[in-house]
């Protein structure tokens, strides 16, 4: 591996990188707001009801599958290929340095899939789940290599800043699409689009978003130490690649602490990722709130999320991450257990309740990105955040089977939100117990000023 570039590195540069990255998280949030949080799972099923003719089940590859199934199969079998993929995607970065190309390669794959969510009409479930497969992958594998850039475009005491302002602008980005789309949504009549179609133009101009904005960290980002011309073809990259992540998971066990905060993160974000995929199924089932309540609280929680991820940006300069991490773990276990008490038909209650996860949201997703960046040996960026990706993609199964179980046994809603209290008070004792100062030296990095 030689460096494809010979540029200096000066706050200057590392500024503009800073900027141009930053762009990403604003350009690919449309994904998971307008198509995974609002649109595209009811519109899928009725797609698949349509097809379904009244039947009970529709054909998925000789499988009978009920309509109402279908969108949950197809997210499951999407998290099972994000967890086959990642770690190539992560192997392949690292040893052939060309993050940048990556980057561009899966950002354009899953924003063009996204882009004929436009031809996902009538009876075509099928058509949908596979544009959905590969989006979502896509979205994952982008994702990996973007994260990748952070340890390489700033410092050690610059990260948590710059995590939290990436994090900020993607709450932002995407809550200004949502903002446009929920709008044409609710009117459509007025624009003389049926609400069929203004679901298929939100979503596809979600892929335009992201493939639009997508150019700017392109222009900006650079790659670091890529393979010399000629020597990397790619059924050899990709065979090395894959002997450089066998080696990598071996070797983890040299980093103890680093695994450890990979379970902490795991056990944590199920419950983060558990309480905002319940948060709209609680209000309605639970509290008994209509659907534009449920509407005005997801546009104020992502445009409130944008200056909770600064707020606790700020405050890591201040505190460090690890300690600012541990009070929104601690914010958390309040929230989720003031959630169990609030009033049936108190649109206000539940709208204060989403400011306050707002406000922790962001943060704690952020700085346990920043933070990860620390105990990664260097020059394995890549392979260490598909695995930190991966633990991500637990939320599907470890938090959604711990509620599921939760409403099987007691068939409270109440009972079942009070149950994820477990996944914050066991990760923040599990983060409480690491030493980073001591992962961060074991992985031959700098100790940043504050931790």
């Amino acid at each position: 591996m030689t460096s494809a570039q010979a540029v200096e590195e000066t706050p200057a540069s590392r500024l503009r990188e800073q900027r141009g990255w930053y762009f990403y998280d604003w350009a690919n949030s449309a994904f998971p707001t307008t198509v995974l949080t609002v649109f595209l799972g009811p519109y899928l099923t009725t797609i698949a009801e349509t097809a379904a003719q009244g039947r009970p089940y529709v054909d998925v590859l000789g499988f009978d599958v009920r309509p109402s199934a279908y969108y949950s199969f197809v997210v499951g079998a999407a998290a099972i290929l994000q967890i086959l993929l990642m770690p190539v995607v992560g192997a392949l970065a690292d040893h052939t340095g060309r993050k940048k190309e990556l980057l561009g390669l899966f950002a354009y794959l899953g924003a063009g899939a996204t882009l004929c969510f436009w031809f996902l009409s009538g009876d075509r479930y099928l058509l949908g789940g596979a544009l959905f497969l590969v989006s979502s992958v896509a979205f994952a594998a982008a994702f990996v290599v973007y994260n990748s850039f952070l340890p390489d475009i700033a410092t050690a005491n610059e990260r948590d800043r710059v995590s939290a302002r990436g994090w900020g602008f993607g709450y932002l980005g995407g809550g200004l699409l949502l903002a446009v789309h929920l709008g044409l949504f609710l009117y459509h009549e007025s624009f003389g689009v049926t609400e069929g179609d203004a679901v298929r133009i939100a979503l596809a101009s979600a892929g335009l978003w992201w493939g639009g904005f997508t150019i700017i960290p392109l222009l900006r980002l650079r790659n670091r130490h890529v393979a010399s011309p000629g020597t990397e073809r790619a059924g050899r990259a990709v065979t090395g690649s894959l002997r450089q992540l066998g080696r990598t998971i071996r070797e983890l066990r040299r980093y103890p602490l680093t695994l450890g905060f990979l379970v902490a993160y795991l056990i944590y974000n199920d419950g983060v990722q558990t309480v905002i995929s319940f948060s709209a199924t609680y209000a309605d089932k639970e509290l008994g709130l209509d659907q534009t309540v449920r509407i005005a609280a997801i546009l104020m929680v992502q445009f409130v999320a944008f200056f909770g991820a600064l707020l606790l940006g700020r405050l890591a300069a201040s505190y460090g991450a690890k300690r600012v991490v541990m009070v929104a773990l601690v914010a958390w276990i309040v929230v989720v257990a003031v959630a169990y008490f609030l009033p049936r038909g108190s649109a206000a209650a539940f709208f204060g309740l989403g400011f306050a996860i707002a406000i922790v949201m962001g943060g704690t997703q952020a700085l346990s990105r920043s933070l990860f960046s620390h105990v990664i040996p260097r020059g394995k960026e890549a392979e260490y955040y598909s695995l930190y990706e991966i633990s991500d993609k637990g939320a599907t199964f470890l938090g959604s089977f711990t509620l599921g179980l939760a409403l099987q046994l007691t068939d409270s809603y109440r009972l079942g939100i009070i149950s994820l209290v477990i996944f914050f008070v066991l990760g923040l004792v599990l983060l409480a117990l690491i030493d980073l100062p001591k992962a961060i030296r074991a992985a031959g990095n700098e100790v940043p000023e504050r931790i």
